[in-house]
């Protein structure tokens, strides 16, 4: 076999492995250092069985990672996360935004999605909104008699838009694989995750005025005194909007790093949590823990995914892939489109991680050739990578909330509730494209 069929052989066991179940990050380690022994393998230079080019690679990619100025930020914004989501400020926000809303056809669902919007705004971590709105959301509306389908894909949807809206840690991958600056993609997704959230509830408010039985209104007697009503706003969503509101106006104004504000933010959800009394010693050892398990987590992503790419490229993978591309004579509408149907694909056997560290580098390269914005590129993948978590039979978030739902709700329902959410993203990723000063009118504002 010739290198570059070696190189899809690398690729395609890779998706096999990770399919099995093995664990990403390591199965990337594996797979780089296997195949590159044999790309690197010089008899004339090898004094020993160890005197390979493979395990200095490995080493400078390590020690990349390590001094990555862009990646301090990932486990400061992860710790305030942790810290909001274990301080039940979550759930003083939730019954808030549920009361105010309370007017609204399907106020519940509404309240929900809008909380998941704040929360990823806090935290960006699809696993820790999905499950905590799963346990906090999911049995309100239930107990309401919210529609199972409905509820569920309320959930699974909302819980997913950390992804994109900033200070989404799957931007910060990007910005750096891509070697651009989270700076600009934090304000480039700003808009598009909005835009993304409000047809959420567009369509849920249209759809439960259209069927009010899915999501029956409140009783008269349920509902608190408006001065309850506006208290509860000021307590919950007044001082967590404050603190969100700082830290990405902070990135946006240039005033500080992503890293320092994420680092404002984590000590400012740390003091919220002291202010409303809700944060033990236990609670925070689990933030601290959860920080660290998923800051380990995203560095050896880096380490294995950098590893694996370069001796894909060394192998000729990333030409073979490109002279492919060309061979079709696309446009750049039709390379988009291209592009964005194999990820979308992609989403479902695998996860995010996996699309973003391993296929996403293989285009980035023919973005010039197709004069696409590497910005512009980026928001529409962080748009399509929604589906990966939505998209069966993977959909991790359908299993996330599986496991916390009561037992009566099916799988197979959460799949079903999950589908016109699906539609909806396709239908921002269309419209972003043709109108694409909604991703790129905020970083020129800002950035010039």
């Amino acid at each position: 076999m010739t290198d570059p069929v070696i190189a899809i052989v690398m690729l395609g066991l890779f998706i096999f492995m990770v399919m099995l179940g093995f664990p990403i990050a390591f199965t990337l380690i594996a797979m780089g250092l296997g195949f590159g022994y044999y790309a690197y393998y010089d008899v004339e230079r090898m004094q020993n069985i160890f005197d390979n080019r493979i395990f200095d690679l490995f080493v400078q990619n390590t020690f990349s990672v390590m001094s990555n100025d862009v990646l301090v930020a990932v486990p400061l914004f992860l710790f305030m996360g942790y810290v909001v989501e274990r301080a039940n400020i979550v759930n003083r926000l939730f019954f808030s935004i549920q009361l105010a809303a309370r007017n609204l056809p399907g106020s519940m669902a509404v309240a929900a999605l809008f909380t998941c919007t704040i929360f990823a705004t806090a935290s960006g971590i699809i696993g820790a909104v999905v499950t905590l709105m799963g346990m906090l959301a999911l049995p309100a509306m239930l107990k309401a008699g919210y529609d199972e389908k409905l509820a569920t894909g309320v959930i699974c949807a909302g819980g997913c838009l950390g992804i994109l809206i900033p200070p989404s840690i799957m931007l910060i991958v990007y910005s750096a694989i891509a070697n651009l600056s989270p700076l600009r993609l934090y304000a480039a997704a700003l808009f598009p995750g909005m835009m993304l959230s409000a047809f959420y509830m567009i369509y849920v408010v249209g759809r439960c005025t259209l069927n009010p039985s899915l999501a029956p209104k409140p009783k008269e007697e349920d509902i608190p005194p408006l001065p309850e009503i506006l208290w509860a706003l000021l307590t919950s969503f007044v001082p967590l909007a404050v603190l969100i509101t700082s830290v990405l106006g902070a990135i946006l104004m240039g005033l500080a790093t992503p890293a320092e504000a994420a680092g404002v933010g984590a000590f400012g959800g740390l003091t919220l949590a002291v202010i409303y009394r809700s944060l033990s010693w236990e609670r925070l050892k689990q933030a601290v823990y959860l920080t660290a398990k998923t800051s380990a987590m995203v560095c050896w992503l880096f380490v294995g995914s950098w590893t694996f790419a370069s001796v894909f490229s060394y192998l000729g993978g990333h030409d073979l892939v490109r002279e492919l591309v060309l061979s079709l004579d696309l446009s750049t509408v039709g390379f988009l489109v291209l592009a964005q149907t194999i990820i979308f694909l992609l989403g479902w056997p695998l996860e995010w991680t996996e699309i973003i560290i391993i296929f996403v580098p293989i285009f980035l390269p023919m973005l010039d050739t197709f004069n696409v914005d590497p910005l512009f590129f980026g928001i529409l993948v962080a748009l399509n990578l929604q589906t990966s978590f939505l998209t069966p039979p993977m959909a991790m978030a359908a299993y996330y909330l599986k496991g916390v739902a009561p037992p009566y709700i099916k799988l197979m329902d959460i799949f079903r509730g999950i589908m016109p959410y699906l539609v909806i993203i396709i239908f921002a990723m269309v419209l972003l494209y043709n109108f694409p000063g909604i991703a790129l009118w905020l970083p020129v504002y800002f950035f010039g």
